[in-house]
């Protein structure tokens, strides 16, 4: 088994219903960030990747088809190199409403969440503390409140990937156009099926007004909340 896809979109571009998607249609499994949260142990990996350390990728990614989403977006470069024969899938999306959904959701969660949940669940500091080293500070630069810098990160990374991914093998791509695009890139049937839809932001924006209700008044019900839908919150929808 090897890596078939690479993902190189942001988190919030459609990637959970992109692993689900690439899961379906045989790419299973599919790396994404809730991954790393029901594997722990891997995040000293891609924290050791993100101090520029040599990784055994196939090592880390062995039993996966498919990787979306961050952590793995920021490597797809070093992925294509050790997967020469994989296709790149970049997900995209209107970028003010992909900022406003990350904004509203993964990163209002980072910095909302009390400094004594990692002392309760370490191995949730672990996790998380990996995720802010690589997309706030590294991708962003601590800067993700800057609307413009974030815009302008995210505009470079795309520009980036088209420059150089070769174009016959690379697939620019939102989740609303559906199955067409995605089957006929990777040459598989389309499903009988409609495409999956997941990690809808309005669902997403009423469980963070949920924690933040919780933060204050309930701090072991809002630790054990907030461990069960971390995963479920970063990098998706």
């Amino acid at each position: 088994m090897t890596v078939q896809v690479i993902g190189a979109g942001f988190g919030r571009t459609g990637t959970l219903s992109m692993k689900a998607a690439l899961e379906r249609l045989g790419f299973d499994r599919c790396h994404h960030m809730s991954e790393v949260f029901a594997h722990p142990e891997t995040a000293a990996i891609w924290d050791a990747a993100n101090r520029g350390e040599p990784v055994d990728w196939r090592g880390l990614l062995a039993g996966y088809r498919a990787t979306v989403d961050w952590p793995s977006c920021t490597f797809y470069r070093e992925l294509m190199a050790v997967y020469p024969d994989a296709k790149v899938v970049l997900t995209i999306r209107d970028p003010e409403r992909w900022y406003e959904s990350v904004h509203e959701t993964i990163y209002r969660l980072s910095t909302e969440s009390p400094w004594w949940l990692a002392r309760i669940v370490p191995l949730l500091g672990v996790v998380t503390g990996m995720a802010r080293r690589l997309v706030w500070v590294r991708t962003f630069g601590g800067r993700f409140e800057d609307r413009a810098h974030a815009l302008a990160v995210w505009r470079a990374h795309i520009a980036e990937v088209k420059a150089t991914v070769p174009p016959e093998r690379l697939l620019v791509y939102e989740v609303s156009e559906g199955w067409g695009p995605l089957c006929e890139f990777l040459g598989v049937p389309v499903p009988d099926e409609p495409f999956p839809r997941l990690n809808d932001r309005a669902v997403m924006l009423k469980r963070v007004r949920f924690l933040r209700t919780l933060r204050f008044g309930a701090p072991i019900v809002f630790a054990v909340v907030v461990i069960a839908l971390w995963s479920w919150f970063w990098g998706g929808g």
